[in-house]
């Protein structure tokens, strides 16, 4: 799943740092940034992101009104860092909230934390409260001594596993990162026993690696 992105802030410098963050990460695709409440609803209706990153103070409105009623997921991203304002977007309904100016990894590690989050609830199926207050952590970085560990795209790739059977290819694909990762990341997890790896044999050429996570010794 490739996830659509869109930038909303009136300065044109800033919009393409942001552009440029998301456009270096793979599952995302970020869309032609726009300046005002009025493009980004048009926008939202002609593109449907599945994400705004959108400023409080724009020229003919206010981000967190757009945020509050795109229907879309949305971080604000803004140089107001006053609690009133903060509170007003979350409020709103937004999933996170960055002051400005950060790091560019504060941005890379909050999309890192969506596309997983978005992983695990973007199916249109019921949830159950374990799996719900799982992908709720994951969103705001709340992780436990077990998963605390391991690296972020380790974590991610064990999440998109979850029960199955998986080629290095397909966890990549599902998981929206490379395929050299995904095999890199699997190779240390398969050393340290974390999951196993299968053969499946075709009729012709080498046989497939399939990966499985490891069952629990008794």
């Amino acid at each position: 799943m490739t996830l659509r992105v869109l930038v909303v802030d009136d300065d044109f410098r800033v919009a393409g740092l942001h552009r440029d963050i998301v456009a270096d990460k793979a599952g995302f695709a970020v869309l032609d940034p726009v300046r005002s409440v009025a493009d980004a609803v048009a926008a939202i209706r002609d593109q449907r992101p599945d994400l705004l990153l959108v400023d409080v103070y724009l020229p003919d409105g206010d981000g967190i009104e757009l945020a509050r009623t795109a229907g879309i997921d949305a971080f604000v991203l803004s140089a107001a860092n006053d609690a009133a304002t903060v509170r007003r977007a979350l409020h709103a309904g937004a999933l996170g909230y960055l002051v400005k100016p950060f790091e560019p990894r504060a941005l890379t590690e909050r999309l890192d934390r969506y596309a997983r989050f978005r992983n695990l609830i973007g199916a249109d199926r019921p949830l159950g409260q374990d799996e719900l207050d799982r992908a709720l952590a994951i969103l705001h970085g709340v992780g436990d001594q077990s998963t605390a560990s391991r690296s972020a795209t380790e974590q991610l790739i064990l999440e998109t596993l979850g029960t199955t059977e998986a080629s290095a290819a397909e966890i990549g694909e599902l998981a929206g990162i490379s395929r050299a990762t995904a095999q890199r990341h699997l190779s240390a997890l398969a050393a340290r026993g974390v999951i196993d790896v299968r053969l499946r044999y075709g009729t012709t050429g080498r046989p497939e690696h399939r990966y499985a996570v490891s069952a629990p010794a008794r």
